[in-house]
């Protein structure tokens, strides 16, 4: 049954102009809110999640990976790791039982917190959609090189993030520094297959990637940072 918006502020004790305008945010967040002004609103099912039982231990984990995540991710995966912690806390069971405003565990930001640059939302939507992108891409010498490329997966080590993705160029997986590479343009075109077989040919192709992790005191903690076990090119080093 629809509420109007003066019941909402006589409820909440707020004005009803501060009703409209959460009305709006939560529409643009995807809540399925239906209605207009004078006549009122009703939020439709399925917006919420349904009753979850999490141990205590599994709650410190994933307030530990969402506070990673505030931490470490650009601003987009940011506030939706905010909006997912405060949908899991309203969802879970009054048996599990966690002060949110004391965690346990904390997780700290980086040394160096270094925010993630705005090309990884544009990277990471090309990766869920499985579209071809250009960019253009500046190596360790200041060299730039063109290129059309399927990005399948962003890696996320602490200091830098990674782009695996087949390269057009050289028809063959390659590493990019997310740092370094400018989007040029993020095309309609969905490359071929499927990206889950393209994952497993990467993994299987570039087993040893994570021996790329080395002590922090050379290159951001990387060696060569774009070489995940396939040979690099002058311009990927």
């Amino acid at each position: 049954m629809p509420v109007t918006a003066l019941d909402l502020a006589d409820a909440l004790a707020v004005s009803q102009r501060s009703i409209y305008r959460d009305i709006e945010t939560l529409r643009s967040m995807g809540a399925p809110i239906e209605g207009q002004a004078g006549v009122g609103y009703e939020l439709r099912g399925g917006f919420f999640l349904p009753q979850l039982a999490f141990s205590p231990e599994e709650l410190d984990v994933l307030i530990l990976g969402l506070g990673w995540v505030q931490a470490r991710a650009d601003p987009a995966l940011a506030q939706s790791s905010e909006s997912a912690l405060a949908k899991i806390l309203s969802a879970k069971r009054s048996g599990a039982v966690i002060d949110h405003a004391q965690p346990s565990l904390i997780a700290a930001a980086s040394v160096s917190r270094r925010a993630d640059p705005p090309q990884v939302a544009l990277l990471r939507d090309a990766v869920r959609r499985q579209c071809k992108v250009r960019i253009s891409y500046q190596d360790a010498k200041g060299a730039t090189s063109d290129r059309t490329i399927w990005p399948i997966a962003i890696v996320y080590f602490d200091e830098v993030r990674v782009l695996a993705a087949w390269c057009e160029r050289r028809s063959a997986f390659r590493h990019f520094r997310v740092d370094r590479v400018q989007v040029t343009t993020i095309s309609d075109e969905r490359y071929p297959g499927r990206r889950q077989a393209l994952v497993t040919k990467w993994r299987e192709q570039d087993r040893d990637w994570r021996a790329m992790l080395t002590d922090s005191g050379r290159s951001g903690g990387y060696v060569r940072s774009d070489d995940f076990g396939s040979a690099p090119t002058s311009e990927e080093k």
